[in-house]
């Protein structure tokens, strides 16, 4: 049992290394004895990876990556420094973006340059404070030089979470 958590968990750093990084990797995995994985019941296959009780990422069976959630966004956001793995975005739209709609290229000030479409990405406002979590829709170099469309899709804006 304990070996197969240890197998376990190789694959899920495994997993978080190459998406995200070793940096983050190690901010979101830090202490291996209070990390729990939790398995689909009906494919037996690695789903939910919690910290404690709090849920820190979701593995997509339609991809095999990782889905950031508010908790682990969080710790990212106290760990590193501006913009890795961000979007930052207007002071003024901050409100609608906590409420999960989606963010304009025209309302993203900076971005962290290494991200790719698709890619999971956490969107503060230019105080640094958590907005939201989402996946990038463009290439940052379009994200940059358009004046419409969605750079963001949101997936969870913080005012429709439980923390």
């Amino acid at each position: 049992m304990e070996s197969e958590k240890l197998l376990d968990l190789r694959k899920v750093k495994g997993i978080s290394d190459y998406q995200f990084g070793k940096e983050i990797t190690d901010i979101l995995i830090n202490d291996i004895n209070n990390i729990h994985i939790e398995r689909s019941p009906n494919t037996n296959k690695i789903r939910y990876i919690y910290d404690r009780n709090n849920l820190i990422l979701t593995l997509r069976p339609t991809n095999g990556f990782f889905t950031l959630t508010l908790n682990s966004a969080k710790k990212i956001i106290d760990k590193v420094p501006t913009p890795k793995l961000r979007a930052i975005v207007l002071n003024d739209i901050s409100e609608f973006i906590k409420k999960g709609r989606n963010v304009f290229c025209k309302h993203v000030v900076e971005i962290d340059d290494n991200l790719r479409p698709l890619d999971e990405i956490i969107v503060v406002n230019q105080n640094n404070e958590l907005l939201a979590i989402g996946k990038l829709k463009l290439p940052v170099s379009f994200v940059k030089s358009f004046s419409s469309g969605i750079a963001i899709k949101i997936r969870k804006g913080i005012y429709k979470s439980k923390i």
